[in-house]
């Protein structure tokens, strides 16, 4: 019995991509009481950025938020470019990201009425 070659592994596609995304409330979302919704700093992984937030808003629902609004800041090198400053605990969840081909929430705001 022979064994077959390993064919050499392509390198991935995927690329790691800055999203921020808006929820609202709902039952059972986990946000402070008095909330009126959060905003969530994501990174997430993707071969393009329209996937990573199809897979970032899917995640999301899944953990019983409810996303409103996703804005996308582009990969590590487009944000490079921009002249954005990113540190390294920044890097290392970005990493993580494509390593684990996840999302990862690095931040979480939660929105309150001034009233």
């Amino acid at each position: 019995m022979t064994e077959t070659p390993k064919k050499p592994k392509k390198p991935s596609r995927q690329q790691v991509y800055t999203l921020l995304v808006q929820i609202g409330r709902k039952a059972g979302d986990g946000l402070p009481k008095g909330a009126t919704g959060a905003a969530l700093m994501c990174f997430a992984s993707g071969v393009d950025e329209a996937e990573a937030v199809r897979e970032t808003v899917a995640l999301l629902k899944q953990a019983d938020t409810a996303p409103l609004d996703v804005t996308g800041y582009g990969t590590l090198a487009e944000r490079e470019a921009e002249g954005h400053e990113i540190d390294d605990d920044e890097r290392e969840l970005m990493q993580r990201a494509l390593d684990e081909n996840s999302v990862i929430v690095a931040q979480m705001t939660p929105f309150f009425d001034k009233a």
